[in-house]
């Protein structure tokens, strides 16, 4: 419903409600959202019809997630939005401090200790037409939600993936490190995906090398030694990736960022994806081919890393958040 030039914020579809009557979305009572420095009503939770964000995918955005209540590596993902926001000239009218509070202030309200946040700066309301100079206001809301990237059976049997036709951007037209709202060249790659009836599409660059998934990293192992695409390929540089890296570090496993063909991808002996929202997933098919361990041992040792990384860090005294 729209009223007064404001839309309702959309949430995550698989936690709302579909009426039969009216097929619209009902919003579950598992969301919370801030909004320009206080928790709404998810009723009162909307953005004009003009802002640029929603017009044009202006804006810039971080997902993130909290877990007994903490948010999970939240410097690192304020900092990634303050540059991504640079990037595009457009001012965060918070700082980082105060972004901080507010993150600690909506996982504090949200009904469950464990879920995800959509953290979303837009340009703001303005003039029809691109321009953004006419933009004056700059909206910032906060999202905590549930979010299940994939089931159970996936984590455990292995993500099914394709390679998509549809590549990805390259860093001369628009840069990998910004995390942009304009998520259509992704969406196109996980339409694939789903048509094809599999769980994830994994996206090439202009120059037919491997960049990402749709919306998440992607790790191999050949003979023992990790390897992933770098950012100049087309990746986002992924918080997730960046433990992964660390953990392999601290574990002993050998580690490279390099350039990767579909070939490396297709006669790797394991795979996995990473990211905020995914955590760590393997892999058991690529394009019909089987993957030969999945999960493999590479895979097991990180995840298991992993999950020990977060508990540590999420039980640290909420100062360590500031």
């Amino acid at each position: 419903m729209v009223d007064s030039g404001m839309a309702n914020l959309a949430v995550a579809p698989r936690n709302s409600l579909l009426t039969e009557s009216t097929n619209e979305f009902v919003t579950a009572p598992t969301a919370v959202c801030w909004r320009n420095g206080a928790i709404v009503p998810l009723e009162q939770a909307t953005v004009s019809v003009f802002d640029h964000g929603l017009l044009y995918g202006d804006g810039v955005f971080e997902g993130i997630r909290f877990y007994n209540g903490r948010a999970f590596r939240l410097q690192a993902h304020l900092e990634r939005l303050v540059l991504s926001a640079r990037a595009i000239a457009l001012e965060i009218p918070y700082n980082i401090e105060q972004l901080t509070q507010a993150v600690i202030d909506t996982t504090a309200t949200a009904p469950e200790p464990n879920g995800y946040l959509r953290l979303v700066v837009t340009r703001g309301a303005g003039p029809l037409g691109i321009d953004p100079s006419r933009c004056h206001s700059p909206v910032v809301f906060i999202i905590a939600d549930r979010l299940q990237m994939v089931s159970e059976r996936v984590r455990s049997e292995g993500a099914r993936v394709i390679i998509a036709a549809t590549r990805r951007l390259g860093a001369d037209g628009l840069d990998p490190r910004i995390k942009s709202l304009n998520y259509l060249n992704h969406i196109l790659a996980r339409m694939e995906a789903t048509h094809a009836g599999a769980d994830e599409a994994i996206l090439l660059n202009g120059a037919g090398r491997i960049a990402e998934g749709s919306a998440d990293n992607i790790f191999i192992v050949q003979r023992g030694e990790l390897l992933t695409p770098p950012v100049i390929e087309g990746a986002l540089d992924g918080i997730t990736r960046q433990v992964v890296l660390e953990l392999a570090q601290q574990l002993g496993i050998k580690t490279r960022e390099i350039p990767l063909a579909p070939y490396d991808l297709f006669t790797a002996d394991e795979c996995f994806l990473t990211g905020t929202g995914a955590e760590l997933i393997p892999v058991g098919h690529a394009d019909g081919r089987k993957i030969p361990q999945c999960p493999g041992p590479v895979f097991s040792r990180l995840a298991a890393a992993f999950k020990a990384l977060v508990n540590q860090e999420v039980f640290l005294p909420e100062t360590s958040l500031l």
